[in-house]
């Protein structure tokens, strides 16, 4: 690779580009969330009840971490470098890695100090080796931006499969072995090692590996990201007030039936973000010099982030009662109409995604804070207000309804002054007649969810094909389609 590769994004190659990889990524995700799924089983069952909870506990305390050491780094990383040219990208690149490299070590450091304080040695012995992996995994992340921004997205899919796939096999073993809590707690560590490894051997000559730790060099960045810090942060808190105002205000039974649903949909909250950041370098490149060509892409994805929000959202509602039973059974069945409507929710963050990362592209980060703050507080509001009368069901319509004036609000945030940037909507009318004609199944009542699910997928894509909605960007996925972008 050269400082040249990046031009990538200036071709017609871009939008194809993305569309396959932001596919790749989300496959990949969901082969790994099966296979991780797979081994959470046979682990939490060798564990046994106290070291499994010693085992969550540890791990979330290290995902705290985690999440407070990057608030964003990572994907403004992406954005700054999209937008530059030549070795001041990959000197930024450095700074990046240095910055995360001190967040994460002294996170790390702290909590294992506080869990060696309110918890166990044992505990905090295993936060500490969870630590060492996530730093690994860190570098890892900052290594591989030359392959997101090249859109080299097939190897960046490929390293993250590989990540989850050795990890569930590190398990195994370990279960055969008859390995104790802290060998678990260590499996990142080598497997942190052989990913970044061969992250290193891609880029390697494209980038300079070390990086660089100087404040002054790091003050300005962080005082024009911190605001997108925040905003991740108030993100981050969206779905976790909801159920914390389910178990204030409400029953420990409504409790239950959000938390179930709650679940369904966290694993897919990570969908739209896998799909839609794969458009982020070409976004940020476009938005440096070409808003026409900004536009043009953001009306892309967007129709690409519609068609697959949509089909997930009637997806979710006809198949609700199997997912349902597959996480907690007959006594949880009062949550499949909470986790249909939750799955509206979902179907909206795909296209405020859209929104989000045009917002982001921009380098706009005090307008992205002041919008999550915005959405944060109605979502409270709405859901406090619901709760009461109507329990979980309350608070699955109220965050459902919050999504999407997220997404109506980011919009006219995004549009206001930038005509350029303002899509068309002509596909919204086709989406929402497939979408229609996609919940007509669940009147199927004597007919398996698994032939109503391929039926609804049926009809739904057959309404789009009809229609012609279907954009040539996922055109080109299908076999024999063709091909086109900007």
């Amino acid at each position: 690779m050269s400082d040249e590769a990046p031009d990538v994004l200036a071709t017609e190659a871009a939008g194809p580009a993305a569309v396959r990889g932001g596919a790749l990524r989300v496959g990949g995700y969901l082969v790994g969330a099966l296979a991780s799924a797979g081994s959470a089983a046979l682990l939490f069952r060798h564990l046994g009840v106290v070291d499994t909870g010693r085992y969550v506990t540890a791990t979330s305390l290290v995902a705290i971490v985690a999440a407070l050491s990057d608030l964003g780094l990572t994907a403004v990383g992406v954005r700054e470098i999209a937008a530059r040219a030549g070795r001041e990208r990959w000197a930024l690149a450095q700074d990046l890695l240095g910055l995360r490299i001190v967040l994460t070590v002294a996170g790390v450091a702290v909590m294992t100090g506080l869990t060696a304080i309110g918890y166990s040695g044992l505990l905090a012995a295993g936060v500490a080796l969870a630590g060492v992996g996530l730093l690994l995994q860190a570098t890892q992340d900052n290594f591989a931006i030359p392959l997101i921004v090249d859109l080299r997205l097939g190897w960046v899919s490929l390293l993250d499969l590989l990540r989850q796939l050795l990890t569930v096999g590190a398990i195994v073993v370990l279960v055969l072995a008859g390995a104790g809590l802290l060998p678990f707690l260590a499996v990142s560590i080598p497997v942190g090692v052989i990913v970044l490894a061969l992250t290193t051997r891609l880029v390697r000559g494209g980038r300079a590996l070390a990086p660089h730790f100087s404040w002054e060099r790091w003050r300005p960045l962080v005082a024009r990201m911190l605001p997108y810090s925040l905003a991740v942060a108030a993100s981050a808190l969206y779905f976790r007030v909801s159920i914390i105002l389910v178990s204030a205000i409400s029953t420990k039974a409504q409790l239950g039936y959000f938390s179930a649903s709650f679940r369904m949909i966290e694993v897919l909250t990570i969908v739209p973000g896998l799909l839609v950041n794969a458009a982020l370098p070409i976004f940020s490149r476009a938005a440096a010099d070409d808003h026409d060509r900004l536009g043009y892409a953001l009306g892309r994805v967007f129709e690409v982030a519609l068609i697959v929000g949509a089909w997930l959202a009637v997806s979710i509602a006809v198949g609700a009662r199997l997912g349902i039973d597959v996480i907690g059974g007959a006594r949880f069945h009062p949550a499949t109409g909470v986790l249909a409507i939750q799955g509206v929710a979902l179907g909206a963050m795909f296209v405020s995604v859209v929104w989000s990362n045009g917002l982001l592209s921009l380098g706009l980060y005090r307008q992205i804070l002041m919008v999550s703050l915005g959405m944060l507080a109605f979502n409270a509001a709405l859901v406090a207000a619901l709760v009461p009368g109507d329990g979980a069901r309350g608070a699955a319509i109220g965050t459902a309804a919050a999504e999407c004036v997220a997404a109506l609000v980011t919009a006219v945030v995004l549009f206001h002054g930038r005509p350029k940037l303002r899509p068309s909507f002509r596909i919204v009318p086709r989406v929402a007649l497939a979408a229609a004609l996609g919940l007509a199944p669940l009147a199927l009542t004597g007919v398996p969810v698994i032939v109503r699910l391929v039926i609804s997928t049926g009809l739904f894509g057959a309404v789009l094909v009809l229609t012609r909605a279907l954009p040539p960007e996922l055109r080109a996925l299908l076999p024999g389609g063709g091909a086109g972008s900007r």
